[in-house]
């Protein structure tokens, strides 16, 4: 009743009334009638309407204004902190100076209000959303605050009254239990409707939402206000379940229980010993999950030891019942509105407006904590949600959005993992995830495996679905406290290796052997994606807080865990000895980890290996994976893994690619490091060669069987091996190199393969891949280390070429001193990388000279070894490895197939490495025990360097029976000759039977593992089951059988590198016995295979007197070998493959040459100047052009002859409108582009506006068909031909198009319109232009001058006006006179002259009154010309002072064009009454009287635009013109421009200087050839014009303001020249383009009179007014020319005097000018809202001609179809525009209906572009660039220089 009768008044007085009541100490009253009201106007049936948000309002107000009340609020704000909430796509900020954490970011107001010069920060595109952290001094450091809130605004607000907010803290609680009883009902289950209908609810509760955010939004105060609501208890309880009398609320309450049920949230999971899932009745969820951690503690103590035995299957543990309650239910009542509120979010998957609003709310600091504490208690169900989520994109990106914002901070980190659990929720959430998608492993024994691994097929991992909860706990394990938390608690640890357990030997790949496979799996992606972020970062996490020796026994728990985890990994998947064969997983996290934690525990806490590493047996085994991994990458380039598809190459790249290679290839190297440092090197050797496969190929015989590669495989494979083990022995980067040593060697490994820009290099440096390592690329130590090795090479133009971006290219001493190949190999992606290092080392040591053939790879130092690792370099001096040396040098020397230089190279690497790192043991006391065993050794010990001289004598092989050896074997002994043995005494051949080596290396392995495994347990050895060698690699029913030879050899390795040499250098003695006194491995740092060897060798003599004895001796006598019998098919074979590439390579290369050769002359004569044919055409002055016919050269047919009127010829042109001419402004400096509110663009002072307004102005006044020839159009449209210079036939072109039009391969241009490239240069064009028949001048009299008087020329062009042109007439004519036929070449000058009509817009066409008159297009025509001669005027930079020669003059083909137009022109005749001609030159009576009626006068010959009239009269006349009548016409119409100058001098004087100039013209005017002085001409104009009224009357307050400097005579002379030369200049070119006279060179100062002087104007270089001739008397055409203007008096069309001072001059067309700084654009532009639509558009773009901002495919501002930006460059640039794209930095051109990506002319500090923004550096404006740009819009290049083009469907 009550609430009844408040609903009827007014809100505020209603508002005003209840508080007033509620402010009494007895409130009770008012509290009652405030919750019926309540009741009322949010009662849950009527759903949320707009009217019950005005109530609310009005209430929290309490009669004042809603706004007011805002602004009264705001006032107590005491935040701190910015909070700004921000959603995707976003531009904020990121600075790595001030960050303390790295998810720093910054909203742009605070980061320009802060100071960030110098630092290291980046502008980004939000792609989750985020918060700004300004005054967070958690986050960032106080020196990077803003100004607003660096100062502590805290302390000076005033304290809030209470009266203020009571309402507030009254109304607001009914308010919000409103939105989640309406959360509550709109809440169903998505299986039984579509996830549409939540989406409803939610669109209805927008409203009310964002009045929440809003009130956020007001600041401190009521925050505070919010937040004691949202986290009362008590409020809670009584409203949530509603009063007892109320029947909804129960029902709705009810809702709220189903929905908990339902969700039956996490099924608790904790941290026992299986984390398996248990099936605990519904609802039980995270705060179950909670209340059973405490009471799980103790029972998962003693599952941890057996639990974690049956690691295959998954124990499922039961939560003991002690830990529930009976009462579940009690145990998930939300306590708090916001605990329910975060509840319904996540149900309804996150809606933003509700995420907004939570995060708004963060910067009041009690709710940040509840709040984080209420997330934590829902982490598993949010997470539980996300797996069920269709769209678990957006909703992963709303979960980031909150959780950074919490667990970046460390305080609230640290604060939630003490009383949250939160370490143990996340990884009992990680498990549970992946236990969702577990398969059994396929790993080793397929049947019997007990392992389980994640399948990268599923969802989970192949959408990365995982991802929020990695980054929260990369996140949480980037704070000390929480990581040290973590390594503290073992349990924790055994859990989180179970997780890893499941990614390793995931993506199991088998390799196919019979066909290919049918589906390639792309499940690849996922894999390697799984590794790096959920095993490999959390792992870079841990290590940086293990980095001290404090913390030293983190890692000893961390290294024992994976020990333990490996052991029950090998038992699982029934490891034994051997791999499986054909698997291959690329997937062993549990090695990383253990490799990882290792290298650190040595390197930085100076722990001792050995108390960290595993039993010999153990190490055995974990070698075996990694190695296989090694071994494989060799089989996948080798081409033994085709069948499997590509993806297994893409695997091989991913594997060693640079994000992913320092968290893979490169701990599997280093674990590989550390086993061989520790287990027996002949075993590991062994190990390698057969992991490889290579171990039959490692035989003396020249034949062998292999059993598991075919013959082209075994040499990749051998190779592969070899330098497998040059990198294992020389890679150091985890054994002993410093961090910037590390850093200096990867950045000089990838400038050697390429040049690089400075992001790629940062790209391609393996950083470490947690970002919150410290180490941050792009550090002061990368500039640093970056300036040490690299030279910067500038951005280069070249004009035709592509835009080059900065390049980092290395210095010389780099290429000279640090050049290391190996790292090379193991760091390029492409194998051509390798080549591609190797062929920029070879350029570089050609042009400093040093070598110039083929170099080999250079042996680099290398640093020291850390001392634990010193077991490794016993590789190298093991008798294994010094046998395969021995073998493979002798089967180069012998030719045998499958080696290669590489294989040499690897050899010659090998000897190296062991000669530079000398055994250390102390081999006096082995050396005798060795040589008891001698005579069943190949070597005495084991050192390397005394190993290179020992001989060997014979050797047993195994050989096939047809092998060369037994025929030689049997041929001996039909000789029955016994061979001298060269060892002792002359013994017998059985001896050396005895003695003769035989080897085996499977034997070799197999006995040192039989001795390891002895010595390390004795159970073991039943399970080693050993097999001879023969009957292991026998392959069953193999082809011949195999017999033992003996070999004789005597060679020791030393010999053989000596025979070797002089093979290589293809002489006998090449090494002489002097060359060893003086040698210095030093000088043979760089060269080919010959300095390699000659550095082995010295360094062999240097270090043993021994070794320097037996070569002295060798190169004593050494004698050419005895291969075998050549005649082999073999021996094809054998002709190294080497040669055979480098011989292809010279015969590609003198391909080339003799290609560039061609294109070099072919380039002289198509693009010279002076080319020939094409210029003959244009100079028909040339003396040959006379008096033959001129030739023309076909293009397409190749035939050369005249253009005929049966088979015309015509040059291939572009013609393409264009409006540049109409942008040019008076002034020289460029137009600013606005960048703040207040700038603004002018566009009317514009040359194409100009021209506008005075047309319409004279078509006012005076006669149209007048006017259409006092002007020229085309400034604005005009039509622009140019030529490449080219010509064909114009029948040989339609068959061109034609075969063109069938071509399906669409190039980018459209044949439809007519359009193609030239044949012969390519070069885009659209049309064809006939040329003209006929000699080059029909006769040799016209060009000579005659001497004729000025009077008798005027009549003779008078004459020539009246007749028609001789000239082929077209259709039109037809009917006048039929006897005229139609040729050819008239039909083509028609389509020609119907191609240039179609090239612009119908509206650029028609200026006249009624549109489609001839009068419209004649005018249309000449402005052709008109437009053409302009443009060739800008091209030459304005005006004529550099001569004949330019670019532009090639293009140019106006020659051809004024024929085509002149033709077409002849259809008009002026009709002679109205012909100027006779106004210019007779004086004529006046004929005032014809002006009466509405006949409008004609245009005053002073307002007409000269040139024009030039163009008019020579289109007119009969072709080909005299050049005596050329010039007549251009000195009469000097004298009009010249009195058109007086005129319009004499209007910009102020009245007393028009008095003094005009008496002293009367002075002058008597004296002799006053016609030639100014003086007395301009005392003429002005007395003259002083009759007509205003022409000096009305302007002359301004003209005060213009005339401030008075007028000098020098001054008038030099105004009169300038407004005089632009008619100069045209008329100049004119003439060189008629009659190829030459333009010749001058200065600025003298260009007036010499192009006076080249008119033939009779003048000198004193004064304008001496080139004057009149005809008649001088002052009484003037006055007749000013009596046109007076007469115009008292007519409406005085008006128009403005006419008189119009100035000719343009600068040159310019761009905008832009600013420097690309964000003083980016800032103001990008939030700008558009012009025509309003909104702020997705792709903002501006145009960089006329500044105009538009919307790039925006389809708010369509029109017809057509989006905003083509429509703009049709009306701004007639087709052609230019954008720069403001999110995009780069530059788009659209050309008619093709666009192009120009690229950027903004570059970062390194001389890099950023397309997209995507690095977001400061970009800064590159000028030479932008001139670029410039002039490619100036020049009308963009169609030839840019190339690649596409249609854009109007939809730009």
């Amino acid at each position: 009743m009550m609430a009844a009768s408040l609903l009827r008044r007014d809100k505020r007085s209603t508002a005003a009334h209840l508080k007033a009541d509620l402010k009494r100490t007895d409130n009770s009253s008012g509290l009652r009638q405030l919750r019926e009201l309540l009741d009322n106007v949010l009662h849950p049936e009527r759903g949320s309407e707009p009217e019950a948000l005005e109530w609310c309002k009005s209430l929290l107000a309490g009669g004042d204004g809603f706004d007011e009340f805002c602004r009264t609020v705001r006032s107590y704000d005491n935040a701190t902190l910015c909070g700004l909430v921000w959603t995707a796509n976003f531009v904020a900020y990121r600075c790595r100076t001030c960050g303390i954490s790295p998810c720093m970011s910054l909203c742009a107001e605070c980061f320009n209000n802060g100071d960030h010069t110098g630092h290291d920060f980046n502008m980004f595109r939000s792609q989750a959303g985020g918060a700004c952290d300004c005054g967070d001094g958690n986050v960032m450091r106080e020196s990077g605050f803003c100004s607003r809130h660096r100062l502590q605004t805290g302390e000076n607000v005033p304290s809030v009254p209470l009266d203020l907010l009571l309402m507030s803290e009254m109304v607001l609680p009914r308010f919000i239990i409103s939105i989640i009883q309406y959360l509550r009902d709109g809440y169903t289950e998505p299986e039984s409707a579509a996830d549409r209908d939540l989406q409803k609810v939610l669109q209805q509760l927008d409203l009310h939402i964002s009045f929440l955010e809003e009130l956020t939004k007001m600041g401190g105060a009521m925050r505070t206000v919010l937040t004691k609501i949202l986290t009362n208890q008590q409020i809670f309880k009584e409203l949530s379940m509603g009063q007892e009398e109320s029947v909804y609320a129960k029902s709705n309450y009810e809702k709220y229980l189903s929905a908990l049920k339902s969700s039956g949230l996490v099924s608790v999971e904790e941290k026992g010993a299986g984390a398996g899932a248990s099936d605990t009745p519904a609802g039980a969820g995270a705060l179950g999950l909670l209340g059973a951690a405490a009471s799980l503690e103790d029972s998962s103590k003693e599952e941890d030891q057996d639990g974690l035995q049956g690691v295959g299957q998954r124990k499922r543990v039961k939560l003991s019942s002690s830990s529930k309650d009976p009462s579940i239910m009690d145990t998930l009542k939300h306590k708090c509105f916001l605990e329910e509120l975060l509840f319904w979010t996540i149900k309804y998957e996150f809606p933003q407006k509700m995420v907004t609003f939570l995060l708004n709310m963060l910067p009041d600091q009690d709710y940040k904590i509840t709040f984080t504490k209420t997330f934590v208690q829902h982490y598993a169900f949010i997470m539980k949600t996300l797996m069920k989520s269709h769209e678990s994109d957006t909703m992963s990106n709303r979960i980031v959005h909150i959780s950074v914002q919490l667990f970046s901070n460390e305080e609230l980190a640290r604060h939630v993992t003490e009383e949250c659990q939160l370490l143990d929720i996340m990884v009992t959430v990680l498990l549970y995830m992946m236990e969702s998608c577990l398969i059994k492993s396929q790993l080793q024994d397929e049947e019997n495996n007990r392992h389980v691994v994640v399948n990268c097929g599923e969802a989970l991992l192949k959408n990365n679905t995982y991802w929020p909860l990695v980054s929260d706990f990369i996140n949480i394990l980037s704070h000390q406290s929480v990581a040290k938390r973590f390594l503290e608690d073992h349990s924790l640890l055994l859990l989180w290796m179970s997780f890893v357990s499941f990614f390793q030997g995931m993506n199991l790949n088998k390799r196919e052997l019979s066909e290919h496979v049918e589906f390639e799996s792309q499940t690849y992606y996922a894999a390697f994606a799984a590794e790096l972020e959920a095993c490999a970062q959390p792992m870079w996490g841990l290590l940086t807080h293990c980095k001290v020796k404090e913390t030293h026994e983190y890692t000893r728990t961390v290294v024992r865990y994976c020990l333990e985890t490996l052991q029950m990994w090998f038992d699982a998947i029934g490891f034994v000895d051997e791999p499986a064969l054909h698997q291959l997983t690329f997937h062993l996290p549990l090695h990383r980890y253990y490799a990882m934690f290792l290298s650190k525990g040595v390197k930085c806490q100076g722990l001792d290996l050995d108390s960290l590493l595993p039993d010999q047996e153990m190490l055995m085994k974990i070698m075996v994976h990694p190695l296989q991994i090694q071994a494989s990458l060799s089989e996948i380039h080798s081409n033994m893994w085709v069948r499997n598809g590509l993806q297994i190459k893409g695997q091989a790249m991913t594997y060693v690619q640079s994000h992913f290679c320092n968290s893979m290839i490169d701990p599997d190297i280093y674990l590989l490091q550390v086993c061989a440092s520790r287990l027996d090197p002949d075993y590991f050797i062994s190990s390698v060669f057969e992991r490889f496969k290579v171990v039959d190929l490692l035989t003396m015989a020249s034949q062998h069987q292999n059993a598991v590669l075919d013959s082209e495989q075994e040499r990749p494979m051998l190779e592969g091996a070899l330098t497998f083990l040059v990198i294992l022995s020389s890679l150091r980067v985890h054994l002993g190199m410093s961090d910037d040593e590390i850093l200096r060697a990867e950045i000089v490994s990838q400038l050697c393969m390429n040049d690089r820009t400075h992001s790629s290099l940062l790209d391609l440096i393996p950083e470490n891949p947690n970002p919150k390592s410290g180490v941050v690329p792009g550090s002061c130590s990368f500039e640093e280390m970056l300036a040490a090795v690299a030279d910067f090479k500038a951005p280069v133009f070249e004009p035709g070429g592509s835009m080059q971006q900065g390049m980092y290219t290395p210095k010389a001493e780099v290429w000279e001193k640090e050049f290391d190949p190996i790292m090379v190999i193991l760091r390029t992606v492409y194998r051509r990388d390798v080549q591609s290092a190797m062929d920029r080392y070879g350029a570089f040591l050609k042009q400093s000279g040093v070598h110039t053939g083929n170099p080999w790879p250079p042996y680099k130092e290398r640093t020291p070894l850390h001392p634990c690792y010193k077991g490794l370099v016993r590789l190298l001096h093991c008798k294994t490895l010094h046998i395969v040396i021995f073998t493979l040098l002798y089967k180069i020397w012998m030719d045998h197939q499958n080696m290669s230089e590489h294989v040499l190279c690897m050899v010659l690497y090998l000897i190296e490495l062991g000669l530079d790192n000398p055994v250390q043991d102390n081999q006096v006391e082995e050396e005798p025990c060795i040589e008891e065993h001698c005579h069943d050794s190949w070597f005495p010990g084991t050192s390397l360097l005394s190993n290179l001289h020992h001989v060997i004598n014979f050797v047993r092989v195994r050989v096939p029976e047809t092998a060369p050896e037994v025929e030689r074997k049997r041929a001996r002994e039909r000789e029955r000759e016994t061979p001298a043995s060269t060892s002792s005494e002359s013994s017998s051949f059985g001896q050396n039977l005895r003695e003769a080596q035989v080897f085996s290396l499977v034997a070799e392995r197999r006995r040192k593992f039989q001795e390891i495994i002895n010595r390390s347990n004795h159970e073991a050895s039943q399970a080693v089951r050993p097999k001879s060698s023969s009957s292991r690699w026998l392959p069953p029913g193999s082809p011949p059988q195999l017999v033992t030879e003996i070999l004789e050899i005597g060679e020791s390795m030393l010999s053989l590198l000596v025979k070797l040499h002089q093979k290589l250098s293809g002489k006998q003695n090449s090494l002489s016995l002097s060359w060893l006194a003086e040698v210095d491995p030093a000088h043979h740092a760089h060269g080919d295979g010959l300095t390699a060897i000659e550095r082995v060798l010295a360094k062999a003599a240097a270090r043993s007197r021994h070794s320097k004895r037996c070569l002295q001796e060798i190169c004593g006598q050494v004698c050419p070998p005895i291969p075998l019998k050549k005649n082999s098919p073999g021996d094809k074979k054998s002709m190294d493959k080497e040669e055979r590439r480098q011989r292809a390579r010279e015969r590609q290369q003198k391909l080339l040459a003799e290609f560039a050769s061609r294109q070099k002359s072919f380039m002289e004569t198509a693009m010279d100047v002076e080319s020939p044919e094409t210029d003959s055409v244009m100079d028909m002055g040339s003396a040959e052009a006379l008096d033959s016919e001129v030739l023309y050269d076909c293009v397409i047919c190749g035939q050369s002859g005249p253009s005929t009127e049966d088979r015309p010829t015509g040059l291939v042109v572009l013609l393409q409108a264009s409006s540049v001419l109409g942008h040019r402004c008076r002034s020289d400096t460029p137009k600013r582009l606005p960048t703040t509110d207040e700038e603004h663009i002018s566009p009317e002072d514009t040359c194409g506006a100009t021209h506008d307004v005075r047309l319409s102005l004279m078509q006012r006044y005076f006669k149209d068909s007048s006017c259409l020839q006092s002007v020229s159009i085309g400034w604005v449209g005009g039509v622009y031909v140019q030529t490449c210079g080219h010509t064909l036939h114009i029948d040989c072109h339609k068959s061109y198009m034609e075969s063109l039009r069938n071509d399906q391969v669409l190039q980018g241009f459209s044949v439809d319109k007519g359009e193609f490239t030239c044949p012969l240069c390519r070069q885009f064009a659209n049309s064809v232009l006939p040329c003209r028949p006929g000699r080059g001048m029909e006769t040799g009299a016209w060009h000579t001058p005659s001497n004729k008087s000025m009077s008798t020329l005027v009549k003779e062009v008078e004459d020539l006006q009246e007749q028609l042109g001789i000239f082929p007439v077209s259709a039109s004519l037809k009917q006048r006179d039929p006897i005229l036929a139609e040729s050819n070449l008239s039909k083509e000058m028609e389509s020609v002259i119907k191609d240039i009509k179609n090239t612009t817009q119908k509206k650029y066409m028609d200026y006249g009154k009624n549109p489609g008159s001839p009068d419209n297009d004649f005018l249309f025509m000449y402005s052709v010309a008109r437009t053409n001669l302009e443009l060739e005027l800008v091209h030459r930079g304005g005006n004529l002072c550099s001569g004949g020669a330019s670019a532009a003059a090639k293009r140019s083909c106006l020659n051809q064009l004024f024929h085509v137009l002149a033709m077409h022109m002849r259809l008009y005749s002026i009709d002679s009454a109205y012909n100027p001609w006779t106004r210019l030159t007779q004086s004529t009576q006046s004929r005032d009287n014809e002006y009466c009626g509405d006949e409008r006068p004609e245009v005053p010959m002073l307002f007409r635009d000269v040139p024009s009239l030039l163009i008019i009269f020579i289109l007119t006349m009969p072709q080909p013109l005299r050049k005596e009548h050329f010039t007549c016409v251009v000195k009469v119409l000097y004298s009009l421009q010249y009195t058109q100058a007086l005129a319009a001098l004499s209007v910009r004087f102020s009245p007393e200087e028009r008095l003094v100039w005009s008496n002293t013209g009367a002075a002058k005017k008597n004296t002799p050839n006053s016609d030639k002085s100014w003086e007395s001409l301009l005392g003429h104009v002005i007395s003259e014009l002083t009759k007509a009224k205003d022409v000096y009357g009305t302007n002359s307050e301004e003209t005060l303001v213009l005339s401030s400097s008075v007028w000098s005579p020098q001054s008038i002379e030099f105004s009169l020249q300038q407004f005089c030369l632009p008619f100069l200049r045209l008329s100049c070119l004119l003439q060189h383009h008629l009659y190829g006279d030459s333009l010749p060179g001058c200065l600025v100062e003298e260009e007036f009179s010499l192009l006076a002087g080249c008119l033939g104007l009779a003048g000198s270089a004193q004064s304008s007014a001496a080139c004057l001739e009149w005809n008649i008397s001088a002052f009484d055409l003037i006055s007749q020319w000013c009596s046109e203007v007076i007469a115009l008096s008292d007519t409406p069309s005085q008006q128009s005097v403005s006419l008189l001072g119009q100035d000719p001059q343009w600068a040159a067309p310019r761009l905008l000018h832009l600013p420097d700084n690309y964000n003083t654009i980016f800032q103001f532009y990008h939030r700008k809202s558009c012009t025509s639509c309003g909104k702020t558009p997705k792709d903002p773009a501006l145009c960089l001609v006329c500044g105009a901002f538009v919307c790039l495919k925006g389809h708010c501002c369509k029109q017809q179809g057509v989006c905003e930006c083509v429509l703009h460059s049709q009306h701004c640039g007639a087709a052609t525009g230019i954008f720069l794209l403001i999110n995009a930095s780069v530059i788009i051109i659209i050309r008619g209906h093709r666009f192009c990506l120009w690229g950027s002319v903004y570059l970062d500090a390194h001389g890099e572009e950023d397309r997209d923004l995507r690095r977001g550096k400061p970009l800064y404006l590159c000028e030479e660039r932008y001139r670029v740009l410039e002039q490619q819009w100036v020049s009308h290049t963009f169609d030839h220089i840019n190339k690649r083009w596409g249609p854009h469907y109007n939809g730009l």
